[in-house]
């Protein structure tokens, strides 16, 4: 007589293992749904944000509390700057030049015991009523220095591009988390429905390493991330419609493709890229009238070119997308970034063979527009309402890469980057490295709290803002939370 089965299909041991796990399933519900867990759940469900019918999600929303700065207009500096060379002035480099020294510096991955020592090429100069050393490399950013604040002791978690761009970016060092601009308009929309809430400006060399991962919305839905403008010509790539489709044509044609694509959505409620799709064609349909308007530099004064550098081959790019990025904040965008560098080598700031050569470069070309951008805002009122971060991914070492030449490599563990405008105290300097520039010995401050400080002035909690991914508040600063850098709020 044949065995019969057991209830469970299965032993009666592991019929009691999965009863007692539904047991304790049953209490976890219960856990969870005390703790919230499913409203969060539900709430950042990707697509929710996104129903055509649900509203626009880029649409102005409150901050946590009264903001110092409505828009953000990050310049980024792609390859390292070196900090010794530019804003964080050593005295006693100079005498070491040429020097063998023993010395703790950490490049990409490695540790040297002993390096030759390459001092400054350029001269440091006081300048404005806070006194502040600045190198020859700026002699226009120099004058601007009672309105910039520096913080002298950055440190990242990576001395590789890649993954120190990615975290300068997005606070990780792996790729997948949603970058800076993505959580500034997830937290509080944009004000302009014609125009993106966050733009990228590249580098007319290319893009920086590891591309569109650096203004990607991660996570959140694909509506916060960054949209790349050119800085002359066409905008944006093929948003003008065929010369011969009438205005009353285009909108039947895109009403009618939207009933069809809600349609399509409604069985697809978690796909995030499709909804952000559908919307898409929504925005461009306004850009095209509204996008052109934007960069339209003709209606600027010739002064106003002048001060940008628009008139002088060397600065004319650079200067364009600053005079981009100030009438972007003027029409209510939320977050501009504009790239000093692409590509690779020379062709940013990586200066590993030639600094001279390479930080003349892109000191030279940047200089005269930054200046202007500030002086712009500052004359305009809207210094006071717009946060400029300038700096790259990490600076460089106080020693020579190679046996030869006066190259540096990589150092993220002591390097400069500045604020200014947006609720910001001007004329001073905060943290500290040692007396060589290699490494914070004073107030050292993580990417991450770059990050806090940024958001706070934008009016938002860096440890409230949130967004709810893989069973955890996800938050730009980590979960375990920062603060920011109290010294630079006025």
């Amino acid at each position: 007589m044949p065995k019969p089965p057991n209830f469970c299909g299965r032993t009666r041991r592991e019929f009691l293992w999965q009863l007692g796990s539904g047991f304790g399933a049953l209490g976890l519900t219960d856990l969870l749904g005390r703790d919230r867990f499913f409203d969060r759940l539900v709430r950042s469900t990707p697509a929710t944000a996104l129903q055509p019918n649900g509203g626009n999600p880029l649409a102005p929303k409150a901050p946590h509390f009264p903001a110092k700065a409505k828009a953000v207009i990050f310049l980024f500096m792609y390859g390292g700057p070196s900090q010794v060379d530019t804003f964080d002035y050593k005295p006693k480099l100079y005498g070491l030049d040429g020097k063998t020294i023993d010395i703790d510096t950490k490049g990409r991955g490695g540790t040297k015991a002993q390096g030759r020592v390459v001092g400054p090429k350029w001269a440091f100069r006081q300048y404005g009523q806070c006194g502040k050393h600045v190198s020859d490399l700026f002699p226009h950013l120099a004058r601007c220095v009672d309105d910039i604040a520096f913080v002298h002791s950055m440190y990242a978690d990576s001395p590789l591009h890649g993954s120190a761009m990615l975290m300068m970016n997005s606070g990780k060092i792996l790729s997948g988390a949603p970058c800076l601009g993505s959580w500034a308009t997830y937290g509080l929309g944009s004000e302009n429905e014609n125009l993106p809430g966050f733009v990228v400006m590249l580098d007319q060399s290319g893009g920086p390493i590891s591309g569109a991962k650096n203004w990607h919305s991660g996570y959140m839905p694909a509506v916060y991330q960054g949209t790349v403008l050119r800085g002359s010509g066409t905008p944006i790539l093929d948003l003008a419609p065929p010369a011969d489709l009438r205005p009353g044509e285009q909108r039947a044609m895109l009403d009618t493709l939207r009933a069809h694509n809600e349609a399509h959505l409604a069985a697809r409620a978690d796909d995030s890229n499709l909804a952000a799709r559908i919307a898409s064609y929504e925005l461009a349909y306004r850009m095209q009238s509204h996008a052109p308007e934007a960069i339209d530099l003709a209606t600027e004064s010739a002064a106003t070119r002048r001060l940008y550098g628009l008139e002088d081959r060397r600065t004319e790019d650079f200067g364009r997308k600053c005079l981009l990025a100030r009438r972007l904040v003027e029409r209510g965008v939320r977050f501009v970034q504009i790239y000093s560098g692409g590509n690779h080598n020379d062709h940013n700031w990586d200066a590993h063979g030639d600094l001279v050569t390479n930080h003349t470069k892109h000191a030279g070309a940047t200089d005269q527009p930054i200046a202007g951008l500030l002086t712009d805002l500052k004359q305009r009122g809207l210094l006071d309402s717009t946060l400029v971060v300038w700096g790259g991914e990490f600076g460089r070492q106080p020693t020579a890469e190679y046996a030869e030449g006066t190259g540096r490599d990589h150092d993220a563990a002591g390097f400069t980057m500045w604020l200014a405008g947006g609720g910001i105290r001007g004329g001073i300097s905060v943290g500290a490295t040692d007396e060589l520039g290699n490494r914070a010995v004073e107030r050292p401050f993580h990417c991450k709290h770059l990050h806090a400080t940024i958001l706070t002035q934008l009016g938002l909690d860096p440890n409230r803002l949130a967004f709810f991914h893989a069973g955890l508040d996800q938050r730009l600063v980590g979960t375990e939370g920062a603060q920011p850098i109290r010294e630079l709020i006025a």
